[in-house]
């Protein structure tokens, strides 16, 4: 009988894969990276075929690393990047470059989508407008009319890949829900596209996708990716999810009320919430859909902010991170005055996508143990802002606990900053990487194969106190921060300063 899932996560700079056995324990893993094109700042786009090529050379290995029948396979899950967005033809064939999240050529599209009636988006989508796929779709029609035309739907990266390995073409064709808030046009609560919105800004309905739950299962491996892949045809395939929807749902940790730091390419907050409740005022935090429907994640990003952390190593005279960490360990909280503002490439949420990177406050007594820890520093800084928000929004929540994941999440002076910062008790995930097991966990329910869940401490306990002297001096630091955003938004949306 099929006991093990095969689990893929497409991610910003690589694609990995899994192998899980019906308890959802690991047996194998495989990881193949991949390029993204950015000629220049704001433009960041990936190739479609070697998304898939990497994705297949992910499925051969694993599979040649494991001692696993692929008879013994039950069922494969694909979770992948979320803000962005490619159009494919009737086949299922790409049509467009994929739209990266990161690529804000997009940005005079916000602006239209605010200017029309930003507040409206914000209340049926559940998220701000802002470098996602409504203003995507629309600078595509826009600016390249001729490839619009040849779109027959719009769908994530994930999707595209699990349309392709099944051979779903045309109205089979979907979007699954864990997307919504950011698609521009979708009404989030009901899971069905607005016709409010997409009449308000001239898209055509039948370029949208079907809506799906990430559970459903969309199809069989076909024959031909059977061949060429090692998989059985007929293999069956899950909708799956966005890759932070999959990360959060295999934390299994997340209690409402409580916080989340997925620090990743994106350095992503965010709780867990039992009602829809969208910030239509402030336009900071987006509600995200939950794998499993009447559940949500309300959350706000760095754009890049993973990738500041990755420049301080690489530019910071080529060191590594241990080295960096110890150097900035004996810094002292608040690094002596300096800041680092983290939004390289525009900050999303708030929408300022004019703002760059900067470090403000420099002395001849900063070192490079300074530079890197007010890049830490800055994250979390900006992470206090988005609890401000939340505390608002759910005045009758705690916020008293952050568990946290991801790469960032094997540092613990990048964890004792967020305990401190955020004036919280941080508890770090076993598995740091749960993209993975989120799918696995989906996969295995949608199938019916996974053994009954046992209530098993996913989390190392509470590893990381907040330091009260600490939260006081950085109490401070984020005021401070905050005042100076305000000063560097304003120069940046009157001067063309980069």
């Amino acid at each position: 009988m099929p006991e093990y899932i095969v689990s893929v996560d497409i991610g910003t700079q690589g694609c990995k894969a899994a192998l899980f056995n019906e308890n959802l324990q690991r047996a194998a893993v495989s990881f193949v990276p991949l390029e993204v094109c950015s000629p220049k700042v704001g433009v960041a786009w990936q190739e479609p075929e070697k998304i898939y090529e990497g994705f297949l050379t992910a499925i051969r290995q694993l599979l040649a690393d494991s001692d696993v029948s692929p008879e013994k396979i039950a069922v494969v899950g694909i979770d992948g990047q979320m803000a962005g967005i490619m159009g494919v033809d009737p086949a299922g064939e790409a049509v467009t470059v994929y739209d990266s999240w990161l690529d804000t050529r997009c940005s005079p599209y916000v602006e239209h989508m605010k200017e029309q009636d930003g507040k409206k988006v914000a209340q049926i989508t559940g998220a701000p407008v802002s470098f996602t796929h409504g203003p995507k779709i629309l600078w595509l029609k826009h600016e390249k009319p001729e490839l619009y035309k040849k779109v027959c739907k719009f769908v994530t990266i994930g999707a595209y890949i699990t349309g392709r390995i099944t051979g779903l073409q045309d109205e089979a064709l979907f979007f699954d829900h864990t997307g919504m808030q950011y698609s521009g046009f979708g009404d989030n609560l009901r899971l069905e596209w607005s016709d409010t919105l997409l009449d308000r800004f001239d898209v055509e309905k039948n370029k949208m996708a079907r809506i799906l739950s990430p559970f459903e299962v969309v199809g069989g491996i076909t024959s031909s990716f059977a061949a060429v892949s090692g998989l059985v045809q007929g293999t069956p395939v899950i909708a799956g999810c966005g890759d932070t929807a999959a990360s959060i749902y295999g934390a299994e940790v997340l209690e409402t009320g409580a916080l989340l730091d997925c620090a990743g390419t994106a350095s992503v907050l965010c709780s867990k919430a039992d009602t829809y409740t969208p910030d239509t005022t402030d336009q900071v935090i987006t509600l995200m859909r939950a794998p499993e429907k009447r559940q949500w994640y309300p959350m706000a990003y760095i754009n890049g902010g993973g990738l500041c952390v990755r420049w301080g190593r690489d530019q910071l005279s080529g060191s590594t991170y241990e080295a960096l960490e110890k150097e900035a360990a004996v810094v002292p909280p608040g690094s002596d005055g300096l800041y680092c503002i983290p939004h390289f490439a525009g900050r999303v949420l708030p929408y300022h996508p004019d703002l760059r990177g900067s470090f403000t406050g420099i002395s001849w007594n900063h070192t490079r143990g300074h530079l890197y820890r007010s890049i830490l520093e800055g994250i979390a800084y900006e992470y206090a802002f988005y609890l401000s928000i939340l505390k608002k929004m759910y005045p009758a929540y705690g916020f008293q606990k952050l568990y946290t994941m991801g790469g960032g999440a094997k540092s613990r002076l990048f964890g004792q900053i967020k305990a401190d910062v955020l004036g919280v008790d941080v508890s770090v995930c076993k598995e740091v990487d749960t993209a993975l097991r989120g799918t696995a966990r989906i996969a295995a329910k949608a199938v019916g194969i996974l053994q009954e869940e046992k209530a098993e401490q996913k989390c190392q306990g509470i590893c990381i106190r907040s330091n009260k002297e600490n939260s006081v001096e950085y109490a401070k630091m984020t005021e401070g921060y905050l005042r100076l955003l305000e000063k560097l938004e304003a120069f940046y949306g009157s001067h063309m300063a980069y």
